[in-house]
């Protein structure tokens, strides 16, 4: 019996090897990526049903909500009145007279295709928008193997894509926010910027400017990647079809980092309504004023000095090393092991979150288009150290959603 149960498991051990072997093979990469996939919506799904049993009475639901009601909160209920509403031609007002929240802040590419979906299948809101969410990340996550395969082994690439699915914030990826349809269509814009197909980008651009505010930081990579190339144009030929092609889609990316601002500008009759409308999310911080590029960071260290009673010199000393420690980061070779295309993204992103993002808790949110860093992390083949960071970002998942997902009474951390 006992040498029947050994041959047994000895059998069934050869079978699962062979099954991963098969699903890892190299020409198969999309079962690998989709299996990755699947096996990190089960672990984040059952943290936000969990978060979601314990939830209590909300400005949004009633206690403890279904899953597609409890993914609808927060921004979501924006995007729900805009694919229901659109947007206010009438900006409206606080009782002091400053501009107050609206939808203006949010793009309509997502409550678009949310919206598009609604019809095509009578489904709700809350059920369409997870829909579009999940289909755009799984979308995102098989485009992030083709452009991480472009510059990392297989496997490397594959590790990347896991540290994708699994990362802290990848709960945002299955709610109604714009975040997955925004990652899918810049991972598309990051493979054809690498492909050097620089045409294919107008339509990627365009839509991805109209889903998160984007068209600016492209416009930079694009702009750093022309001058890079142009600089070693010698060693790497850069004829003059890809010079036009390149520096038209820089131009077009450039033009549609103010089409939102214009579009709401023309339809309120107010030139600054999208930018007024995005400093009253951080009026509650540092009061009512206007957009000064930089400037919010330092605001940011003056408020949260005062909120955590350490001196400001302290926090600018610390704002300052982490900018500086970040930017050596990407002269690295971990770094640059991700190829010149990759490091200018990463970069011009981070500037524009600095010139004009105003830091608190949606501030772990707006990293996420920095997602091919996600290549550096996967670099070392230890399994060990890979079995800890996913085991690091499972963790980071739960603090995450109990951080900014979850609402806590008055909560003063939105996601």
């Amino acid at each position: 019996m006992a040498d029947g149960s050994l041959a047994s498991t000895s059998s069934l051990t050869s079978t699962v090897r062979r099954a991963t072997t098969a699903i890892l093979a190299p020409e198969r990469w999309w079962i690998a990526v989709i299996a990755i996939f699947a096996a990190s919506r089960v672990v984040t799904t059952s943290l936000l049903l969990w978060f979601a049993s314990i939830q209590g009475q909300n400005p949004w639901t009633g206690p403890a909500p279904d899953y597609f009601s409890f993914a609808k909160i927060w921004d979501g209920h924006w995007y729900y009145i805009i694919a229901l509403t659109g947007y206010p031609s009438e900006l409206p007002l606080t009782d002091a007279g400053h501009l107050a929240e609206n939808a203006w802040a949010f793009m309509p590419g997502y409550p678009a295709v949310v919206r598009f979906v609604m019809t095509l299948t009578t489904l709700d809101f809350a059920v369409a928008g997870v829909i579009v969410s999940v289909a755009f990340s799984l979308g995102a996550a098989l485009l992030f193997y083709r452009v991480m395969h472009l510059v990392l082994p297989a496997g490397t690439a594959l590790f990347a894509v896991a540290i994708f699915c699994f990362a802290p914030l990848s709960a945002i990826l299955q709610v109604s926010y714009a975040e997955s349809m925004y990652l899918f269509l810049l991972t598309l814009a990051l493979y054809w910027l690498m492909k050097r197909q620089y045409w294919m980008l107008l339509p990627v651009i365009a839509v991805m400017s109209l889903t998160r505010p984007s068209g600016l930081a492209f416009a930079l990579a694009l702009g750093l990647h022309v001058v890079y190339r142009w600089w070693v144009r010698r060693s790497e030929d850069f004829p003059l079809r890809e010079r036009v092609a390149a520096l038209s889609a820089t131009a077009f990316s450039l033009l549609m980092g103010f089409a939102w601002l214009l579009i709401a500008a023309v339809t309120t009759g107010s030139l600054t309504a999208y930018t007024d409308t995005e400093l009253a999310w951080r009026a509650p911080y540092v009061g009512y004023g206007e957009l000064v590029p930089f400037a919010a960071w330092i605001q940011g260290a003056e408020f949260w000095a005062q909120w955590w009673r350490m001196p400001l010199w302290l926090l600018l000393v610390m704002l300052v090393a982490g900018v500086l420690a970040f930017f050596v980061f990407l002269f690295t070779n971990p770094a640059r092991r991700l190829g010149v295309d990759l490091r200018l993204w990463v970069a011009s992103y981070a500037l524009y979150l600095l010139a004009v993002f105003f830091p608190q808790s949606s501030t772990f949110r707006l990293l996420m288009p920095m997602f091919p860093l996600a290549g550096a992390l996967a670099l070392p083949q230890s399994r060990v150290y890979r079995g800890l960071l996913l085991a690091a970002c499972v963790a980071g998942q739960w603090a995450w959603i109990h951080l900014a997902w979850w609402v806590d009474r008055y909560d003063w951390t939105p996601p």
